[in-house]
């Protein structure tokens, strides 16, 4: 939020969404100290709209009851945001989602001034996201049930289908819900199998919350998870590789599902699973700092193939003496 009118607008939404907040919980939402906080207050009472302020250890910020603004008051950046968001909604494997992204659309035209809707018409009319072609399920009830049983920490029973086509049934510990490569996944304890699991949602058959809860690890990433699932599957050549840099600007350079970076003395190592050895090469060819093969041989072979390529493609090829 950068402006001061964006603040105090902040400041009444929040308190329509939450009733009551108390002016430190108001203050650090905000990023604001408190006397800054006292001065938006006063400019929404000097706008007509009433604030109740409770005093007291248990204190806090109320409007008024019975006071109620128009539902949607949308600054340019919100708009803009909620747009943005409308288009990807459609990329995004939801059941139905082009009429609900058009529905949802008109209506916040609606409640648009006139040069705001412009623009905003515009950027939807002419921006495009290339978005991996979804697997859509057949409704969106999975997402919904599977969410709402992650937030509460409610066990659910899951039908799923197998890859094989086998339909199974297992309780399922949601931990988060991630989109990747195209598809919805849920990622958490499964205890049929008895350990970390992913499940694709266009794959289940039907979810039901269990009468049980649980824990959630520590700062789990269901994104990273599934990369690194990606990333430790058995394929032809099993691949080891020190890159001289640090963690950063290893998976600045690379991505996770390349493989697993783990930090020591001298850079950082790279454990990776693959079946092209020559598309391996392409990827270490780009990077910006030193590295060293250390398994299997063949990778060096396919460096120096790759390098022969890229000096034939120069007209350089007769140029490279140890090649």
């Amino acid at each position: 939020m950068t402006s001061p009118t964006t603040r105090v607008l902040s400041v009444l939404e929040l308190l329509q969404a939450r009733g009551a907040m108390s002016g430190t919980e108001l203050a650090q939402r905000l990023e604001v100290d408190g006397r800054t906080l006292r001065r938006y207050i006063r400019k929404l009472e000097d706008l007509g709209i009433p604030v109740v302020a409770e005093r007291g250890r248990y204190g806090a910020y109320r409007l008024m009851p019975g006071f109620k603004l128009p539902p949607m008051v949308f600054t340019d950046d919100e708009a803009l945001a909620l747009s943005v968001g409308l288009l990807a909604a459609r990329r995004l494997g939801l059941a139905e989602a082009a009429p609900a992204v058009e529905s949802a659309r008109a209506k916040l035209e609606r409640v648009m001034p006139e040069p705001l809707r412009r623009r905003i018409r515009a950027l939807s009319d002419t921006v495009q996201l290339d978005l991996a072609h979804p697997d859509v399920p057949a409704d969106n009830q999975a997402l919904f049930t599977l969410s709402a049983a992650a937030h509460a920490r409610q066990r659910v029973q899951l039908a799923y289908r197998t890859p094989q086509g086998e339909l199974t049934e297992r309780a399922f510990d949601t931990y988060g819900l991630a989109w990747r490569g195209g598809r919805w996944y849920a990622v958490g304890h499964c205890h049929l199998r008895g350990g970390l699991r992913s499940f694709r949602l266009d794959r289940m058959q039907g979810v039901q919350p269990l009468p049980a809860s649980f824990g959630v690890p520590e700062d789990f990433d269901a994104v990273r998870h599934l990369a690194l699932g990606v990333a430790s599957l058995p394929r032809a050549f099993s691949v080891q590789v020190l890159l001289h840099t640090d963690l950063a600007t290893a998976r600045e350079e690379l991505f996770d599902a390349i493989g697993l970076f783990a930090p020591q003395a001298g850079g950082v190592l790279l454990h990776s699973q693959v079946d092209d050895l020559a598309w391996y090469a392409r990827q270490l060819a780009r990077l910006s700092f030193d590295f060293e093969v250390l398994h299997p041989p063949a990778l060096r072979d396919a460096l120096a193939e790759c390098a022969h390529a890229l000096l034939r493609k120069a007209g350089a090829g007769s140029a490279a003496p140890g090649l």
